[in-house]
């Protein structure tokens, strides 16, 4: 674990929010220079504290309207066969996360889809279908926020 400053959380923050922000806009805002915003933006990837950054898609703008949140709990025989349950629905391409989990679910699944017949459909013939999948509960998304994470304001 990295010991951080006020300044690394800041910086976190900041990118956690917009990780488009160059470290000249993000010194500019915390009062420090380019470069030492960069040293410090360096240091937080070396350590394994920034893991990288990601694109955001709005999946409803790209005609995907629908965000279901999907347990499944493996069948007994498939039991502690995670990792090809895992593989085979991480290769389908409306599955957005696989998570594997502790609890009444093996796994927990974020699945976009066009609209409810389509994820009835991508359910049916595509998940219901792989080896091991038995009981699921779906819960659909009516709303979303985006919350600042572990290291708040």
């Amino acid at each position: 674990m990295i010991a951080l400053d006020d300044l690394d959380r800041q910086i976190l923050f900041a990118l956690a929010r917009d990780a488009t922000l160059s470290a000249g806009e993000l010194g500019r805002r915390l009062g420090l220079s380019q470069p030492a915003t960069w040293r410090r933006i360096r240091r937080l990837e070396d350590s394994g504290a920034i893991r990288g950054r990601r694109l955001r898609l709005n999946a409803e703008a790209l005609g995907f309207g629908v965000t279901v949140f999907l347990g499944i709990k493996l069948g007994r025989r498939w039991q502690g066969r995670f990792a090809d349950f895992e593989r085979a629905v991480s290769a389908i391409p409306e599955v957005q996360t696989v998570e594997h989990v502790l609890g009444l679910y093996d796994f927990r699944l974020r699945i976009v889809a066009r609209d409810l017949p389509d994820f009835e459909r991508l359910l049916r013939r595509r998940i219901m279908t792989l080896p091991g999948a038995g009981d699921v509960e779906a819960n659909v998304l009516l709303s979303e926020e985006r919350l600042p994470g572990p290291l708040g304001a």
